[in-house]
């Protein structure tokens, strides 16, 4: 009988045994392949979570601005818009108007007459908002560097759990003494596995961060302009004051 026969079949019988999904890739991995792909399911996690929230969140935020606006621009009297949002700010937006009002209203208890005096007045509210732009900003821009990080670093997380599996797959070939394909294949998929993984990972974070990113932007121009309407109304008001 031909022993090369007899290889063969044994061979395709302990290829067709193995288990070539998802699961039995991850299961029969090197140990290091496997922290590998933990770490990267972690951080896609993570991201999903991470843009999921970041969504949300601007859009209900854009519709809190909407609103607060339409209240701003009605007309009304900006002290009682004040008195029902200054203690309690909803958004950005209307956090953006308290501060500016709240120091208005300090210090217009001293009745800042002279020029200098009303020019402090309204340099004083113009840094207060841009203050408040920046933290509310920093405070929407938060964990969104992870999604930057994890995009370009998950492709060569990836690609060092497929170099390692595959130098596994080589000791094998060496123990085994054998270059059959059907022999290396299970172990060069495992490895393979850990960069398919890798990409999974990256490319929703990079579109995910540079949609967010734009939208943040956006966000943020519509605060600071914002900002400088407010500040001209308010020095039209000092020029009123006597």
């Amino acid at each position: 009988m031909d022993n090369t026969a007899i290889d063969a079949t044994t061979i395709g019988k302990s290829v067709a045994t193995t288990d070539l999904s998802a699961w039995g890739l991850f299961i029969n991995a090197d140990l290091v392949v496997q922290l590998v792909m933990l770490s990267l399911i972690v951080a896609s996690i993570w991201c999903w979570t991470i843009i999921f929230s970041k969504v949300m969140r601007l859009r209900t935020l854009q519709n809190l601005a909407e609103k607060f606006e339409e209240a701003f621009w009605s007309g009304g009297s900006l002290d009682s818009l004040y008195d029902r949002v200054g203690t309690r700010p909803t958004d950005p937006l209307a956090s953006i108007f308290a501060a500016a009002m709240k120091e208005w209203r300090r210090s217009l208890k001293g009745k800042p007459a002279t020029r200098e005096a009303k020019a402090m007045l309204q340099q004083r509210v113009e840094r207060i908002m841009h203050v408040t732009v920046d933290r509310e900003m920093d405070q929407l821009e938060r964990h969104l560097p992870f999604l930057a990080s994890v995009g370009s670093t998950a492709p060569f997380v990836g690609l060092f759990g497929t170099v390692w599996g595959i130098m596994h797959s080589f000791q094998g070939i060496a123990s085994s003494q054998s270059t059959n394909l059907a022999v290396v294949a299970p172990g060069i998929a495992e490895a393979l596995f850990a960069t398919a993984i890798g990409l999974v990972a990256a490319i929703p974070a990079v579109l995910a961060y540079n949609k967010i990113s734009t939208e943040l932007g956006r966000y943020g121009m519509r605060l600071d302009s914002f900002a400088s309407e407010f500040a001209a109304i308010i020095s039209r008001q000092l020029e009123e004051v006597e």
